[in-house]
Order: structure tokens, then C-alpha cells, then sequence
């Protein structure tokens, strides 16, 4: 019995969001992965469910931009607008500069991000 509530107090020190994450969020979303890499194949990179499949996850990113810049919480809540959108722009023009890289535009933009953060703060 002792043993069992040491073991619920180890994880209520801060570990169980972890295990609730890897349960509930990374698991049932891999099954899926790896479902679709043995489903799609065979099909051509222009098949229509690819094309539409590719459409819906752009979509989905592009609303995931969009509240992050309009609506932010947390953290991000501090930075002001105007670096939120420079950050983006930073990230966009990488992106260009370094011939079509996401790692150069995801790191730019995320160097002008974090940099706008700690001068808010201060």
C-alpha cells in the first residue's frame, strides 16, 4: 500500500502530464501514421485524396497561424503584435533566401520570436 502511494506521489510531482500526453496524444495519432504509410502505397503523388488530404493539412496549419498571430495565450500573449508578424515575415523571407529551406524559416522566425519575448519581458 505504501509503495502505491509513493508511487502516486512521484507522479504527482509533475511526471504524469507526460505519461497523459504520450497516452492520450502521440499514441492514438501514430496509429494513424502508420496506417496511412502502408494504406497510400501504390498511389500517385497527384491521386485526388493526396491532393485533398494535402489541402485540408494546409488549411488546418494555416488556421493554427492565423489564431496564434490574432489571438494569442500564455506566453505569447506578451509578445506584441507587430513582432508576432515580423517573426512570421522573418520566417517567410528565410524560407525564400535560404532556396525553399522550412528548417531556415522555422528557426528565423522563431530566433525573432523568442528575441521579442525577452524584450517584452525584459
Amino acid at each position: 500500500m505504501t509503495a502505491t502511494l509513493a508511487a502516486l506521489e512521484h507522479w504527482s510531482g509533475g511526471l504524469w502530464p507526460y505519461l497523459v500526453v504520450i497516452l492520450f496524444g502521440f499514441l492514438p495519432s501514430e496509429i494513424w501514421r502508420w496506417a496511412s504509410v502502408f494504406l497510400v502505397r501504390g498511389l500517385s503523388e497527384d491521386a485526388e485524396i493526396l491532393v485533398w488530404v494535402r489541402a485540408v493539412a494546409t488549411a488546418l496549419l494555416a488556421g493554427v497561424v492565423a489564431k496564434l498571430l490574432l489571438v494569442p495565450s500564455g506566453a505569447l500573449a506578451v509578445v506584441p503584435v507587430f513582432w508576432r508578424w515580423g517573426a512570421l515575415g522573418a520566417g517567410i523571407l528565410a524560407f525564400f533566401v535560404f532556396r525553399k529551406s522550412m528548417i531556415a524559416g522555422v528557426i528565423f522566425g522563431e530566433i525573432v520570436l523568442i528575441s521579442a519575448a525577452l524584450l517584452a519581458t525584459g
